[in-house]
């Protein structure tokens, strides 16, 4: 591929805008498009950002021959719908998280971007977090042993006014998809896949789940206590507990920038690990890398990884009681 990779957007939100300020750092990238059904924030977004093309409708975007790949960074429920609609028209794909609403539409988009040969990869940003690559160093090193237990949580203080997203059941909301994907990815990428589901949950008048515990046991023994919540600003940490020592990401563990591990023998070592930009540079970088390799999928948060994310929520949120329109609509 061509050195310079020109970039869509679809979707100029909050996210979307903090995203691209971190591609702006890449010297091989370009926001070359924009997409939005909403025309002023299309023309805002490409005169903040110095975009070549602005379209008022996603079939534009993805009908631009100059458009190597398209960010999606539109509510969850929109997930599947654009994701299919940029592969089939041979577009590249990153996809903020959730993939998708369920298991169903994550293997859909999965099976339709191995058709096409495109590279496509969910915007699991925690995973390319300098922070997060020193974990799995010290992890595989050994130094903490055996992982027996992982605490992890995330929440904040809303409001619950369910004019936000947020709190809106029809845009995907909730505590779980929004926040507590986290703590479960995270557990997933130390621990694999657990034996055994436990959780409970709260819900909003509108619907949308705002807390949720999450217990995970695995054939080895090893657990995960999980939390995500609306209700309350919490220390947004994960700690992880070895036969050898305690190793503490600090807040906020998903992007962290420091790290602690205590050992057993009484000794500890801390480590400062800052990151580029917003945090998003690193997941560009691995994009950009696998675009310019001719890879389809990226090795460290491959398809198959968000296939079992997606399958794991599914089954919290069976748990839980936790159902959304894309699930009702395939049960008809």
């Amino acid at each position: 591929m061509k050195k310079t990779i020109k970039w869509g957007i679809l979707g100029p939100g909050k996210i979307a805008r903090k995203f691209a300020q971190d591609l702006l750092l890449h010297p091989d990238a370009e926001i070359y498009a924009v997409a939005s059904r909403d025309s002023e924030r299309a023309a805002n977004f490409a005169a903040e950002f110095n975009v070549s093309r602005k379209y008022v409708s996603y079939q534009e975007l993805v009908q631009d021959p100059e458009v190597d790949i398209i960010y999606i960074a539109t509510p969850h429920v929109f997930h599947y719908e654009q994701a299919q609609l940029c592969l089939n028209a041979g577009k590249n794909i990153l996809c903020e998280k959730p993939f998708g609403m369920n298991a169903r539409e994550v293997t859909a988009i999965s099976e339709l971007a191995g058709n096409k040969e495109l590279f496509a990869m969910e915007g699991i940003w925690t995973r390319f977090i300098p922070g997060t690559e020193k974990v799995l160093e010290i992890i595989n090193s050994g130094a903490i042993g055996e992982i027996l237990n992982i605490k992890a949580d995330f929440g904040f203080l809303g409001n619950e006014n369910t004019t936000r997203r947020v709190y809106d059941i029809s845009l995907g909301a909730g505590s779980l998809l929004d926040i507590g994907i986290y703590p479960v990815y995270l557990s997933l990428l130390l621990q694999g896949i657990p034996k055994t589901i436990n959780a409970m949950a709260s819900f909003a008048a509108g619907g949308a789940d705002i807390w949720c515990g999450i217990l995970f046991d695995f054939e080895n023994g090893s657990k995960a206590i999980l939390e995500s919540t609306m209700l309350a600003n919490t220390e947004i940490e994960a700690v992880i507990y070895g036969s050898r020592a305690t190793l503490i990401m600090h807040h906020r563990f998903h992007h962290t920038k420091q790290i602690t591990v205590n050992y057993h023998n009484g000794t500890q070592e801390t480590f400062n690990i800052g990151y580029t930009g917003n945090g998003y540079y690193h997941e560009i970088q691995e994009v950009m890398h696998c675009l310019k390799n001719g890879q389809t999928e990226s090795q460290k948060v491959p398809l198959e990884m968000s296939l079992k994310l997606a399958a794991t929520l599914d089954k919290i949120r069976e748990i839980i009681g936790l159902k959304y329109d894309a699930d009702l609509q395939h049960q008809k």
